[in-house]
C-alpha cells in the first residue's frame, strides 16, 4: 500500500483525521506540534498520544517527507547544498547559505528553498526552467528543507538559521496555496516561529498573484526577479514577459499596489 505523507496535511486536516480515527480533536494539534515543533522522526516518538492512534498513523502514513541523498559543501564560502529525494522518488535542492562577520562567526544563515520539482516559466538562463515543470512540492516538503537546514546549521554552526529565501528551484506563485501554508508553519510559535520578515519571496513577477498576496495580506518580503533592463530584452530571455498580464507594465503595478496594501518591501 503506498502511504501518504503526513506532513501533507494541515492542521485542520490532522484535526479532521483524529476524528475520523475516534481521537478528539485536541489529539490533532498534539500531531501538528510533534510534527512541526518538535521535529520527531516516528510515530513511536510521540509519548503523549495513545499507542492506538500511533499504530493507525503507521499504518496510513509516512512520516519522513524527505531524504537527503547527498550532501556538497563549499570549500570557499562554506556554502552547504542539500540534494533531497521526495516521497514521489524524485529530487530538489536546497541549499545553506552563511554570512560570516568579521570574527569569523555565521551571523546569518539563510535558508534558500525550492517550490517546485522544474518550472514551466522557461527563463532561457535558469537550468530548472529548461527542466519543464514536474511536481509543485506541499506545504510539508517546503517546511522539511527548512528544519532539515536548521538542524544541519544547529550542527555545523551552533546556532538557528536567520533566514529563508524562496529562490530555489520553481516559481513559488504557482505553488501558492502551499507556499501560504508553509510560509504559516514557519512563522507559527508552533513551527520555527520564524519572523515574517526574515522570510523572503522571489517570483519572475506573475503580476495576477502579487496583487493576491497583496489582498491576502502577507507580511513577507517579496523580491523580483527583472534579469534586462528593457522590456524587449527581458521578453528574449523570460517568456513571461511576453504576456501583456504579466509583462513589466503589468508588474510596475502589480508591485505598487503590493506596497501600498501591505507597505512590505
Amino acid at each position: 500500500m503506498n502511504k501518504k505523507n503526513i506532513k501533507s496535511l494541515s492542521l485542520e486536516q490532522l484535526e479532521a483525521l483524529a476524528l475520523s480515527l475516534g481521537e478528539p480533536r485536541f489529539r490533532g494539534r498534539q500531531l501538528f506540534q510533534w510534527l512541526y515543533a518538535k521535529g520527531a522522526t516516528s510515530f513511536d516518538a510521540m509519548s503523549n498520544l495513545p499507542a492506538s492512534f500511533r499504530n493507525a498513523l503507521e499504518a496510513h502514513f509516512d512520516l519522513q517527507a524527505l531524504e537527503c541523498i547527498q550532501t556538497q559543501v563549499s570549500a570557499i564560502d562554506g556554502t552547504i547544498k542539500c540534494l533531497y529525494r521526495l516521497h514521489s522518488g524524485k529530487a530538489i535542492e536546497t541549499v545553506l547559505i552563511p554570512g560570516f562577520d568579521e570574527d569569523g562567526d555565521a551571523a546569518r544563515l539563510t535558508v534558500c528553498v525550492s517550490s517546485q520539482v522544474g518550472c514551466a516559466m522557461g527563463c532561457t538562463f535558469c537550468a530548472t526552467g529548461q527542466m519543464g515543470f514536474m511536481q509543485n512540492l506541499h506545504a510539508g516538503e517546503i517546511y522539511d528543507q527548512v528544519w532539515q537546514m536548521n538542524q544541519l546549521a544547529n550542527e555545523e554552526y551552533g546556532r538557528k538559521i536567520t533566514n529563508v529565501v524562496f529562490m530555489g528551484m520553481g516559481e513559488p506563485l504557482q505553488n501558492y496555496e502551499q507556499i501560504l501554508q508553509a510560509i504559516g508553519l514557519l512563522t507559527s510559535p508552533e513551527g520555527l516561529g520564524l519572523a515574517s520578515r526574515r522570510i523572503t519571496l522571489s517570483t519572475v513577477g506573475l503580476a495576477g498573484r502579487i496583487m493576491r498576496l497583496a489582498d491576502d495580506g502577507v507580511k513577507f518580503n517579496l523580491a523580483i526577479s527583472l534579469h534586462a533592463p528593457t522590456s524587449e530584452k527581458r521578453s528574449e530571455i523570460m517568456p513571461v514577459n511576453r504576456s501583456l498580464k504579466t509583462d513589466l507594465k503589468a508588474l510596475k503595478e502589480a508591485v505598487q499596489y503590493f506596497y501600498q496594501r501591505t507597505k512590505n518591501r
